[in-house]
C-alpha cells in the first residue's frame, strides 16, 4: 500500500465492508475498523449475516470515504482475503489493537471466542 493510501485509512475508522455467500449474493454494513500494518481489523459477532458469509467465501471488499470529499482524497476502496480468528496468541495481540484504539471496546472489553476478527489482508486498493 502507498504512503498516501495508509494515511489515508489511519485518520478513518468507518467503512463499509461488503462479503458475498458461497451464491454470490452480496451483503454491505457499516463497521469500525483498525489498521495493523496494512491488514485491517474488524471484530464482529457471532450469527451475523457477515460471518456466515466469510466463512463460505473469504474475499471481501471494503470502502472508506469523507461524507464531503476533498479533490482526491474522497475515498479509498480495498479488495482482499479475510482470516477469520477466534482465538490463540495473534487473536490475543489483535484484540489489543482493537481496544487501543477504540475506547468503546475496552469499557465493553471480551475474550477469546467470544467475538471473533476479521484479518483482512489487502490484495488491491484504489484511491
Amino acid at each position: 500500500m502507498k504512503s498516501r493510501e495508509l494515511k489515508f485509512l489511519q485518520v478513518h475508522e468507518l467503512c463499509r465492508l461488503a462479503t458475498a455467500s458461497k451464491d454470490g449474493a452480496p451483503h454491505v454494513v457499516p463497521v469500525i475498523y483498525v489498521l495493523d500494518g496494512e491488514n485491517i481489523i474488524i471484530a464482529v459477532d457471532y450469527g451475523t449475516k457477515k460471518l456466515k458469509n466469510l466463512r463460505e467465501n473469504r474475499k471481501v471488499a471494503l470502502v472508506v470515504d469523507d461524507y464531503r470529499p476533498v479533490e482526491d482524497n474522497g475515498g479509498l476502496m480495498v479488495e482482499g482475503s479475510c482470516e477469520i480468528l477466534a482465538h490463540g496468541q495473534e487473536y490475543l495481540r489483535l484484540l489489543k489493537v482493537l481496544f487501543d484504539r477504540f475506547e468503546y471496546y475496552r469499557l465493553n472489553p471480551w475474550g477469546e471466542g467470544e467475538s471473533p476478527i476479521l484479518k483482512i489482508k489487502p490484495t488491491k486498493v484504489v484511491m
